[in-house]
């Protein structure tokens, strides 16, 4: 998988630039310790500098630099201007070799070189001096004045030299530690450490990551990527209609043949409530537009949902009656289902309850996971919430249960 977010492209907003920009108004060198010899040449240099002149204002200073009795003060003032000149015209070499200086010279205070130090890991990622991102990124660390995009530089840093598990390690790191302070990680980073991980071929890390996306960033195509997966992985009819259920909830169930199949297994399952609307909705979204066959087979499958459907409601009474009478709770677990797709998601609580609360379930984690989605339907997010997390016993069921509990946070 390749990294989809565009690296930062920050220079002229990173500090050291925002600094320099002070050049621009004001006297520079009535502040500053200039030499005689020197006094003519900087001053031209300004009035270019100030007249947006840049590509001017580098020659004067490249000839400035050539003059005798130059001092060391001289060169810092003939810096100060090259290294934002130099940005202005794109020469990213003669910027960094200026920034390099201002940040050893000695005469710039303890902000101005954070500063500096900053601006030559943005130059440096950007000529792709990816090692030498990382030597001045890592100083930023070690001293502690590195900001967040200074950390994602780093991790891109990482990524474009090839050193994927550096990258995963280090930005993964960084996020849980955000996490940990209650912040929100910006897709960048995740971004970094999902395609790092996908390099690796470490599918639990990538899918940890696509995690993260959807629990901070819910976007469509990140619960696609998850959940298309997740869908193909399932085995068996159950864990199947609860990975549906799940994509469809978030709106990315978007095949033909996955509402048809979806359709299908709520029948199966004595939910013909259910699968009336599943194929309502998969019509409506045009899923079987262009294949008339497809199309023909959705509304044959619909229109016995529907009578199915209207006929199992008028048993529903009867059917009550017997689940109470059932000592397993499985029958109580089927009106809840029935009640479920009926859209009536207080009675599919109630009845779902009470298969659980009997004890005896052939599946305990789908019925648990239903409740769940019945109860976040119903408006009850925390009692959801609850339930997902109660979901024991299946490891796919458990992994759904884990995603509708982040996407029930964000309902």
């Amino acid at each position: 998988m390749s990294l989809k977010y565009q690296f930062v492209r920050r220079l002229l907003l990173c500090g050291a630039v925002a600094g320099l920009l002070a050049l621009t108004s004001g006297n520079v060198f009535a502040q500053a310790k200039n030499s005689k010899a020197l006094a003519k040449p900087l001053k031209s240099a300004e009035e270019s500098f100030k007249a947006r002149k840049y590509q001017d204002a580098v020659t004067k200073l490249r000839a400035a630099e050539t003059i005798a009795g130059k001092t060391p003060q001289d060169q810092h003032l003939i810096n100060e201007m090259l290294s934002y000149s130099c940005l202005r015209i794109g020469d990213l070499g003669c910027a960094a070799r200026s920034y390099d200086a201002l940040a050893s010279d000695g005469f710039s205070s303890a902000s101005q070189v954070h500063s500096n130090v900053l601006a030559l890991v943005n130059i440096n990622y950007q000529m792709k001096n990816y090692d030498k991102a990382l030597e001045y990124g890592q100083r930023a660390l070690r001293e502690g004045f590195a900001d967040e995009n200074t950390r994602i530089l780093i991790g891109q840093s990482y990524y474009q030299k090839g050193d994927y598990r550096g990258a995963a390690r280090f930005v993964e790191g960084y996020m849980n530690q955000l996490i940990k302070n209650g912040q929100v990680p910006k897709p960048e980073l995740i971004e970094i450490t999902r395609s790092s991980c996908a390099k690796l071929k470490d599918k639990e890390c990538e899918t940890r990551q696509v995690e993260r996306l959807v629990t901070y960033y819910p976007k469509p195509e990140y619960w696609q990527h998850l959940l298309i997966s997740l869908e193909r992985e399932a085995t068996g009819d159950t864990n199947k209609m609860q990975a549906y259920r799940l994509m469809n909830d978030v709106d990315v169930l978007n095949r033909g043949e996955d509402y048809t199949e979806a359709g299908s297994i709520a029948m199966d399952q004595g939910a013909p409530a259910e699968a009336q609307h599943v194929l309502e909705r998969g019509i409506q979204k045009g899923v079987f537009a262009g294949d008339a066959r497809q199309m023909s087979r959705a509304q044959r499958a619909l229109e016995s949902a529907k009578k199915q459907a209207a006929a199992a409601l008028a048993g529903l009474p009867k059917a009550e009656a017997a689940a109470d009478a059932d000592p397993t709770g499985q029958q109580a677990a089927t009106v809840g289902q029935a009640y479920f797709g009926y859209q009536q998601y207080d009675k599919s609580v109630m009845w779902l309850s009470k298969a659980l609360a009997k004890d005896k379930l052939k599946n305990e984690a789908d019925t648990r996971l239903l409740l769940g989605i019945a109860q976040l339907k119903a408006g009850r997010k925390d009692d959801a919430i609850k339930s997902f997390r109660q979901v024991k016993g299946d490891p796919t069921l458990e992994r759904i249960a884990a995603l509708w509990a982040i996407h029930a946070r964000k309902a």
